[in-house]
């Protein structure tokens, strides 16, 4: 079987690198020079809305999926209307569902799935509007196109109006309330053609300017049962196939949705070597049609972000638990280049470990 993927990116290379071992091949269409994954897969170079290309990959693959949301929905879209040749999964509705955080809020909503206050706004005016319902301190949000901390301002007080608004050059946005939260936690489930659904233990984890840097799986967590609510009611809402991560915050007993991610996500990387089973490799069984398989945590795990700089790849491994996963990519500020696991049944072991390694991939 040939699994094409839309994005030919890190998670596209981890996604072939586990596929490999179960005799799948992959070809990606990305438009790059340099794409992560070329190394392990075939690349269509050409852009994401390039019909031709498009159905070049339909002939060539037997089953499509993607790797980041950023794809356009309407490429999607063409190919489940234009080839009866190959399934697309994850659905393109859940594609264009997570693009617009209005109508992602919105779905939650619908779900019963808490959220932050939040608003629409089009212009400045509005945006004044909507302050007085929504309070200070607020965060506005593109409605598309934003990422990493991309595509949005804080909101502290009056004056941080209209310099926000002129950040995000007047596009369409929405403006939350500014949550307090006590952590902010994420969910990895997984749903195949079926309808079966598993989930990984929950993930804790830290940002710094808008970045994931950490991620620590917990397991046996008392806030699994409703994330993993939540996450069933959007995979079954959606007629999902593969792999969808949940972002939440907690605030005491309560998690607000942030959003979702239509795809393998950073906050899941741990699952490579702390679970029996990757989110890459489930995500590829779900869209393949193979069985599911196991989720739950190896003893302790977690992954930490190499963003801008590589450490010295002897230095990571000198930590007897440590697993690194580079990206092929030059590092440059603000740029994922990599990212380190830790996994251990030995809890003094994990804590050492993990605060070592932290401190190198802040100091790279």
């Amino acid at each position: 079987m040939i699994i094409g993927i839309l994005g030919g990116g890190q998670l596209a290379r981890m996604m072939a690198l586990e596929g490999y071992p179960l005799g799948l091949e992959f070809i990606v269409l990305e438009p790059g020079p340099e794409a992560c994954a070329a190394p392990v897969a075939k690349q269509i170079r050409a852009a994401y809305d390039d019909e031709a290309a498009l159905t070049e990959l339909a002939h060539r693959a037997d089953v499509i999926t993607y790797e980041f949301e950023n794809v356009p929905a309407a490429s999607v879209k063409f190919l489940t209307e234009h080839s009866n040749e190959v399934a697309v999964y994850p659905p393109p509705q859940a594609l264009a569902m997570a693009q617009d955080r209005l109508n992602e809020k919105t779905l939650f909503r619908e779900l019963n799935i808490d959220t932050p206050a939040f608003a629409a706004v089009d212009s400045l005016a509005e945006l004044a509007l909507a302050m007085k319902t929504i309070g200070w301190p607020a965060v506005i949000k593109t409605r598309t196109q934003g990422y990493d901390g991309k595509g949005q301002a804080v909101l502290r007080e009056e004056a941080d109006l209209a310099p926000a608004w002129a950040q995000l050059k007047g596009v369409p946005a929405i403006v939350e309330a500014f949550v307090p939260f006590d952590r902010e936690i994420s969910v990895i489930a997984v749903r195949n053609r079926e309808g079966q659904i598993v989930c990984y233990p929950i993930t804790e984890n830290s940002h710094k300017e808008g970045m994931l840097r950490l991620s620590i799986a917990q397991e046996n967590d008392p806030a699994q049962p409703l994330a993993v609510k939540y996450a069933t009611a959007l995979l079954e809402k959606l007629d999902y196939v593969g792999v969808l991560a949940l972002e939440l915050f907690q605030v005491g007993d309560q998690l607000l949705a942030n959003e979702f991610a239509p795809r393998v996500h950073n906050s899941g990387h741990w699952t490579q070597n702390g679970a029996k089973c990757s989110q890459f490799e489930n995500h590829i069984r779900a869209v393949a049609g193979l069985p599911l398989g196991q989720t739950h945590a190896q003893g302790h795990a977690a992954m930490v972000n190499l963003i801008g700089g590589l450490p010295a790849s002897e230095a990571v491994l000198n930590h007897t638990h440590a697993h690194l996963h580079l990206y092929g990519k030059s590092p440059r500020p603000g740029r994922k280049v990599g990212h380190i696991n830790l996994q251990t049944q030995d809890q003094q072991a994990f804590d050492s470990e993990l605060k070592s390694l932290i401190s190198l991939a802040e100091n790279c």
